[in-house]
């Protein structure tokens, strides 16, 4: 009877880090899908501004200080921040490397420019006539630029970055209805609470980055398994893996890192006027804001 009962109750332990996986998960991708997606398309270059916000405010108010506190040493955590970093470069390179083909990229470009008869014909003939033949393709090269935006590397960044932490959420989740299932319900609900402004800013990347409104939600929804399958491989294994959620919070912070600061925040010095600006300013700290609130509430 013993034995029936305590297998009854490990039955619904993970029954309920099952059911809280999957419906936090897909509650807070369809809540800030909701949001997301019934904005105006002109809104989303605006709008980038405050994913950049939520962004940095998840990665050092949230994130980053859970790490630190979880680890043994922060060097240890530094040095993994920094391995996500060129783990990051690396990969959008890769990426841009599989983007690239035809002249649609500056290596293929400059290298057909170069290939080209008439661009050699005009190079050996005149020098005017090799500028004015050059002129037309740096701007088709730029009006392609434009329609691609950035062939999806932003959006593919912060996705591999979202599924990180997606994971550790999992863990979080299975670790405490371990403890207590009363402790488990409260820490989905704050990991739900949390998610939404940051899934919001996932789907204005996404968007951002030349996805469709369906493959963002999509693509946010299949990244949100994440959190299912932490939570079962930490109840099977957790002594394990609780040891890796230090250095799994360093890699999801230093992809939203990288994709904030190297991808994103560039894109905003294109426009210098001064209410472009303001506005950049302004909702870049709503991000923050927002974040913070959250955290407070959550405290």
């Amino acid at each position: 009877m013993l034995s029936l009962a305590t297998d009854i109750t490990s039955f619904n332990t993970l029954t309920w880090i099952i059911l809280s996986s999957l419906l936090g998960g897909m509650l807070s991708v369809s809540l800030a899908g909701l949001f997301a997606l019934s904005l105006r398309t002109a809104w989303i270059p605006m709008l980038v501004s405050y994913a950049i916000g939520a962004m940095l405010g998840a990665v050092f108010l949230e994130i980053l200080p859970h790490a630190f506190e979880k680890a043994s040493s922060i060097e240890a955590i530094s040095a993994t921040l920094l391995f996500g970093l060129l783990l990051f470069f690396v990969l959008e390179k890769l990426v841009i490397w599989r983007h690239c083909h035809g002249d649609h990229c500056e290596v293929h470009a400059i290298h057909s420019e170069h290939n080209c008869p008439e661009n050699q014909s005009a190079h050996n003939g005149s020098k005017f006539k090799a500028v004015s033949h050059q002129a037309p393709s740096i701007t088709q090269h730029h009006a392609h630029s434009h329609h691609h935006h950035d062939s999806g590397r932003s959006g593919m960044m912060i996705m591999i970055g979202d599924t990180f932490h997606n994971f550790v959420d999992g863990i979080l989740i299975a670790a405490a209805f371990l403890l207590d299932v009363k402790l488990g319900m409260v820490t989905a609900l704050a990991i739900i609470s949390h998610e939404i402004p940051q899934e919001v800013g996932d789907f204005l990347i996404l968007l951002h980055s030349g996805y469709t409104k369906k493959q963002a939600f999509v693509f946010n929804l299949v990244s949100s398994l994440a959190t299912l399958i932490g939570g079962l491989i930490a109840y099977f294994a957790l002594q394990f893996v609780m040891g890796w959620i230090p250095y799994i919070l360093g890699l999801a912070a230093a992809s939203m890192l990288y994709v904030a600061v190297a991808d994103l925040i560039p894109s905003l010095h294109k426009r210098t006027e001064l209410r472009a600006t303001i506005s950049q300013v302004l909702l870049i700290t709503l991000g923050v804001g927002t974040i913070l609130i959250v955290h407070v509430l959550i405290e």
